[in-house]
Formats: C-alpha cells, sequence, structure tokens
C-alpha cells in the first residue's frame, strides 16, 4: 500500500457505512426482471417451486439478493438449453458441491462440506 493510499484510508471503526454483500436482499422483483430480461411472473414461479427463495422488506415485497439474481440467471439459462426447472436446480446444487469438494482437495485441512 503506497503513502496515498494510506493517508485517505478510513479506519473500519470511523467507516458510517458499509457496502452491501452479496446475499443483502437490495433488489425489487421489477429490477431483477429487468436485469434479466424475464418477466415478474417467472421469477414468482421460481419461488413457488422452491429455486429461489427471496426475502421479504417489512411491506412483505420480495427482496432479492446477487446471489440470488446469478442462481435465477443460471436456472434461466439452463432452462433455455430444455432443462427442467427441478433438473436445473438439481444441477446447480451439484456444481455447488463441485466447488466445495475441489476446495477441499485444494486445502485438505478443511472440514469435509455439509450434505443439503
Amino acid at each position: 500500500m503506497s503513502d496515498a493510499d494510506r493517508a485517505t484510508e478510513v479506519p473500519d471503526s470511523r467507516r458510517p457505512w458499509s457496502l452491501p454483500d452479496d446475499n443483502d436482499p437490495l433488489y425489487t422483483v421489477g429490477q431483477v426482471a429487468d436485469m434479466l430480461g424475464v418477466q415478474p411472473a417467472f421469477l414468482r414461479r421460481l419461488e413457488a417451486q422452491q429455486a429461489v427463495a427471496p426475502q421479504r422488506s417489512a411491506g412483505g415485497q420480495r427482496r432479492y439478493s446477487r446471489l440470488e439474481i446469478g442462481r435465477i440467471d443460471a436456472i434461466n439459462g439452463l432452462l433455455g438449453e430444455g432443462m427442467t426447472v427441478e433438473g436445473a436446480k438439481r444441477i446447480i446444487e451439484l456444481q455447488r458441491e463441485n466447488a466445495l469438494l475441489r476446495e477441499q482437495l485444494a486445502d485438505p485441512d478443511s472440514s469435509p462440506p455439509e450434505p443439503h
């Protein structure tokens, strides 16, 4: 880190804000539908089929995180390839398990992944 970077760095204890992380439910149904080019009904259908689980605002509106948006995009892509929603859910779960196992192989001191 350069001296200029150190001079402008704000210690965490003095920072009055924090950046949202990928799990923060920030996006509405309309925003996600616009981002992904899908209909709001498609998002509601994915929730009904337990493919995604958006959180609810205090007013009861669905709110999606960036991780949920990525999952929706992946499911939409698999549906475009002819998969069913159930098949897409299974593929995504297997990809997640594969990534966890690869991490475990790369770090033999880590604990094994928990099955879902």
